[in-house]
């Protein structure tokens, strides 16, 4: 069977970093304070010209040059983020001007933290279904646009970013082969973003305070590391396989504690789980795909090797998936 399966991989970062000293000056908190309870040290901070379509176009170039794919030949385009450039039209719009992809249609997908992953399986459907395909799937979020600076138990945690994939058809083996995804909109006020406030009187929220972000922590602590346990064992379970068939677990970078009790709970060793929070924070539809390129750059993934994503985001939306190098 044909399998959707990376051709390219590649990340653009903000030019300014934001430490944890630079946040004692904005909000009331320290190093030590967002060190142990989160184990980020700094975050990027988007600036002039590095709007949410630039750092995804940005990324994007770097993945179709690894992939040796011209714009020219992509045949879709999709953008994971929940903090677009405009919500009309889509950032993934905005890239396909940007690269000059005329071929290719394109659309945003809003899954949180989960929408990179969402988007590979999302991808992995249509690649089976038209194996010539070649899909361009992007996570990007410009996040400090989207925080209460104010509010320290979430702006601390954010940060900025784009990763890109160039994905296509193979039936060698390799590629993504298995995913288990879920979302529970019952607990979708655990971690929300409003919109702007309506227009319409009659539509307005009573408890409307911002459009940016708000969070229950320790709710999401909560649940974040039962779930994604559950749907990794789970998928594991699936496809006959056992923690030490994995060459590298890419979570979700959100917080340091939440992956300590991720790997403990999974048995996984912690040379084969990739973690690069410290530098970044918590980039969103981002975060793996980030991840995910300055892995393969650094020789922790070769063809062949069997790598295991898990993700947890607003919705809630949670998840992982398979694929094989």
């Amino acid at each position: 069977m044909t399998k959707a399966v990376i051709l390219g991989t590649g990340s653009c970062l903000p030019e300014k970093t934001l430490s944890n000293a630079d946040m004692e000056q904005i909000v009331e908190t320290s190093d030590e304070w967002i060190t142990t309870r989160t184990g980020i040290r700094q975050r990027r901070i988007a600036g002039p010209g590095e709007q949410n379509y630039q750092l995804a176009s940005g990324a994007a170039r770097r993945a179709l040059a690894m992939a040796d794919v011209a714009p020219e030949d992509l045949d879709l385009i999709v953008v994971a983020t929940i903090s677009p450039h405009m919500i009309m039209p889509s950032t993934a719009c905005f890239v396909q001007a940007e690269l000059g992809a005329s071929k290719a249609f394109a659309y945003d997908l809003n899954a949180a933290c989960a929408g990179f992953t969402y988007g590979l399986d999302l991808a992995n459907s249509y690649i089976q279904s038209r194996p010539d395909m070649r899909i361009l799937l992007i996570g990007a979020e410009t996040l400090s646009a989207r925080l209460n600076w104010q509010d320290r138990n979430t702006c601390v945690l954010f940060g900025d970013g784009a990763g890109a994939v160039v994905l296509a058809g193979a039936s060698d083996g390799r590629g993504v082969f298995g995913s288990n995804l879920h979302s529970d909109g019952t607990l979708w006020n655990l971690l929300a973003m409003d919109s702007p406030q309506s227009f319409n009187p009659d539509l307005r929220r009573e408890e409307w305070q911002g459009e940016y972000i708000r969070m229950s922590g320790s709710d999401v602590f909560k649940h974040a590391v039962r779930l994604m346990e559950d749907s990794a064992t789970t998928l594991l379970r699936q496809h006959g396989l056992a923690i030490d068939d994995i060459d590298l677990l890419i979570p979700h970078q959100a917080n340091i504690r939440i992956l300590a009790n991720l790997r403990e709970r999974l048995g996984m060793p912690e040379e084969r789980m990739f973690v690069n929070l410290s530098q970044y924070g918590n980039t969103s539809a981002a975060s793996i795909p980030i991840a995910l390129d300055e892995a393969y750059r650094q020789g922790r993934i070769a063809r062949g090797d069997t790598v295991l994503l898990i993700t947890f985001g607003g919705g809630l939306t949670w998840g992982s998936l398979l694929m094989r190098w």
